[in-house]
């Protein structure tokens, strides 16, 4: 649905014309990156949250969240933009791990439903051009599915990709009575398991440790370093297809 609404969040408007307001929630500033770069007039929001941004992309406005990994930050995320914002659909983006052999690192996935502590949300798919990303159900977990063995008992379940905020997402904007969709980026393939715990490895907040991950990097730092240097790259890769996807979505 899209409508004029006038002054929006400190953007004074050029003239009357129609526009779409999205609320896009991430765990990590850095899955962020690459739809923030793609924004003109983006600007820091004020809001009790790890990241808040607002800007224009194309012919919708964005309020961009991010507030750790996990079901309950992500909640804290969408409840937060919520009440400080009157969004016409919510999106759940970010880094998901595959499940399905299928998808590559790096590719974008679109989300038709996601299953989560036992409930099912159905999710829209945006009108987009061009090809290389595919859809199909993705299971929402509060941990990090980080071995093979794991991705392989959760494949059996129908789902072709893991993430740890969809769920939580799906549900607020259910409550909301507000579309949902889900647009993840590949960071990890089905047949790929992380040699750290990333489990083991957050802090009090809930969100993940970096002098934590260091630490146990500088444990086993022939291994675990290449590692982390990987991550990063793939981190880098996803984040850019995110912009790059989204930018010429039609929600």
């Amino acid at each position: 649905m899209r409508r004029w609404r006038g002054p929006w969040l400190g953007f004074a408007p050029t003239g009357i014309a129609e526009v779409a307001e999205l609320l896009v929630v991430a765990a990590e500033p850095r899955e962020l990156r690459g739809i923030l770069r793609r924004c003109r007039g983006a600007k820091r929001l004020g809001w009790p949250l790890w990241f808040a941004r607002a800007g224009d992309l194309n012919a919708n406005r964005l309020v961009m969240v991010a507030n750790g990994p996990g079901q309950e930050l992500a909640a804290k995320a969408v409840g937060t933009a919520l009440a400080r914002s009157h969004p016409d659909a919510v999106i759940s983006t970010g880094y998901c791990g595959a499940l399905d052999s299928a998808l590559a690192a790096g590719e974008i996935f679109v989300a038709v439903r996601v299953e989560a502590a036992g409930a099912g949300f159905a999710a829209a798919v945006p009108a987009a051009a061009g090809r290389g990303w595919k859809t199909g159900t993705l299971v929402s977990l509060d941990r990090v599915a980080t071995t093979v063995a794991e991705k392989s008992r959760l494949r059996e379940s129908g789902a072709a990709a893991v993430d740890m905020e969809a769920g939580a997402v799906a549900l607020a904007a259910q409550r909301a009575g507000l579309p949902f969709y889900c647009i993840r980026a590949v960071l990890d393939r089905a047949e790929e398991e992380f040699g750290f715990d990333f489990n083991a490895l957050r802090g009090a907040d809930g969100r993940f440790s970096r002098s934590r991950i260091l630490k146990a990097a500088l444990a086993r730092p022939l291994e675990r370093l290449p590692e982390l240097m990987k991550i990063e790259r793939r981190g880098r890769k996803a984040s850019r297809a995110l912009g790059d996807f989204i930018a010429q979505c039609v929600f």
